[in-house]
């Protein structure tokens, strides 16, 4: 599969949230939507970065923006992660590995010389028409909020 281009139309998908209620892209259409990408619920970096998106939630939404997290963790880790941080925002439980094939970030990881199939921390902001306006390769987890803002 060819990487994802700024210009191009976002994959549409469908999954449940945290709350077990199905979620599409295209249920956001008309609205900036910040997609973003994270290996795994309640792990450091992860959660740094969910914090921050959720510290800045209300200038966020002010802006026109939606945040949407997406990892393979499952409902129930997701209702625990979002409980456990008071996540204002829809995490998608992408357990069969399906949206983050369609958006190229199921990568091949290592950790302590063993290699693994993991997923890739990278944001895709999706404009009103379902477009992908900006990617972000190398998201600066502490900072994903500003780092983004800087870049629209």
């Amino acid at each position: 599969m060819a990487a994802l281009k700024v210009g191009e139309q976002a994959p549409q998908f469908t999954a449940n949230n945290q709350n077990g209620i199905p979620v599409s892209l295209t249920d956001f259409l008309g609205k900036k939507v910040i997609l973003y990408f994270y290996p795994k619920d309640n792990t450091p970096g992860c959660t740094v970065e969910a914090c921050d998106f959720r510290d800045n939630y209300l200038s966020l939404t002010q802006k026109g923006f939606e945040v949407i997290g997406v990892s393979t963790d499952d409902e129930k880790s997701h209702k625990k992660f979002e409980t456990k941080f008071e996540l204002p925002f829809t995490l998608i439980a992408d357990t069969q590995q399906e949206i983050v094939n369609k958006y190229g970030v199921w990568i091949e990881k290592s950790m302590y010389g063993k290699t693994y199939m993991g997923t890739e921390r990278k944001t895709f902001l999706i404009d009103e028409q379902g477009k992908i306006a900006l990617i972000i390769y190398k998201v600066d987890t502490k900072n994903a909020t500003q780092q983004l803002l800087d870049l629209v």
